[in-house]
């Protein structure tokens, strides 16, 4: 019975695709302009950021960790960004100096973590405050409002397929690569499955620790770079509350909140693409503005809820294996 239970709950948990196509479904008859091509293209393009930050915190749920930073990251790599193209340097130096932000905000929460042994939640949650300070001391708490340009540049095409879509993809295959294909992919998952044994078995946990932490803060800048193409503006608001949004679409995805199970592709595409499908069909549909966090709420509860029974029951099913073998071995 607990078999069936555990195998349900695997599949339901990262199944998110049924979810998906149902509430497409559900929004496609609520509101006609739902389904048009160019509405599905829009949600596809508005998730090619949140998809980005979500596969950098794929990667410290992996080790069961968590990265509550990410939207300040997104917040300061903008706004050095927005400081650099009003300065009147290239959009190359740009996004140099937005990439530098991440790669050292990912290397502040690596050390807090890996090196002092401080708990994620703590951690990122105090460089969430500095990260958004600093972004905030940076604008001088005013909006950045970036040449016409910018936005232009986000709307471009190659191959038919909008940028901000193709910079989701790319982060995606990379990381899902990484993550699946090399012998560090291999070390993230067993330090999330058994830290223990990950270290007893000869990994150099610290070192592959603050890896994750580092890659999740360039995907963080790497997000808040097509952020600041769609929208064209750093304002106060800009990456808030997206850390929230990023977990609830990595778990979404079939990532465990415990660590050591989960895949980037499909996982983070489709839990991002849920999340921004509600966002869309709330608005086509003229739903009351404050009910879209009671919404995000309710999907954020779920998700934790099913994780957890998941986890559960997982946890169970190895305890009894482990007993069977123990009486076998015993007779």
């Amino acid at each position: 019975m607990m078999r069936a239970v555990s195998k349900y709950l695997r599949q339901a948990a990262a199944n998110g695709a049924i979810t998906l196509l149902a509430i497409l479904a559900v929004f496609g008859c609520l509101s006609r302009q739902f389904l048009e091509p160019n509405n599905l293209v829009n949600i596809l393009i508005q998730s090619s950021s949140l998809a980005i930050v979500a596969v950098g915190m794929t990667c410290t749920l992996l080790t069961a960790g968590i990265d509550l930073s990410v939207g300040s990251s997104m917040f300061l790599a903008a706004a050095v960004a927005g400081k650099v193209l009003l300065s009147g340097m290239s959009p190359a130096t740009a996004v140099a100096a937005a990439l530098a932000v991440g790669i050292v905000f990912g290397l502040l929460n690596a050390i807090l973590i890996a090196y002092l042994s401080m708990q994620p939640f703590i951690a990122t949650l105090a460089t969430l405050f500095v990260g958004r300070g600093l972004a905030l001391l940076i604008t001088d708490t005013r909006s950045l409002n970036l040449p016409e340009g910018v936005t232009q540049f986000g709307s471009r095409r190659l191959f038919l397929i909008p940028l901000p879509v193709l910079a989701m993809l790319f982060v995606l295959v990379v990381v899902h690569l990484i993550l699946s294909h090399t012998p560090f992919g291999r070390q993230v998952y067993a330090i999330g499955y058994n830290p223990n044994s990950a270290r007893k078995a000869g990994i150099d946990t610290r070192a592959i620790l603050a890896a994750t932490y580092v890659i999740c803060g360039v995907c963080a800048a790497i997000g808040g770079i097509v952020s600041l193409m769609l929208l064209g503006t750093v304002s106060q608001t800009f990456g808030a509350q997206r850390e929230f949004a990023a977990v609830s679409a990595a778990a979404l995805g079939g990532i465990s909140l415990f660590g050591g199970r989960g895949k980037v592709l499909p996982g983070a595409l489709i839990g991002s693409l849920l999340i921004q499908t509600v966002e869309n069909g709330l608005v086509l549909i003229n739903a009351n503005p404050y009910t879209y966090p009671l919404v995000t709420a309710t999907v954020i509860f779920l998700t934790v809820m099913i994780d957890s029974l998941r986890h559960e029951a997982l946890v169970k099913a190895r305890r009894r294996k482990i007993r069977a073998e123990v009486a076998q071995s015993a007779t």
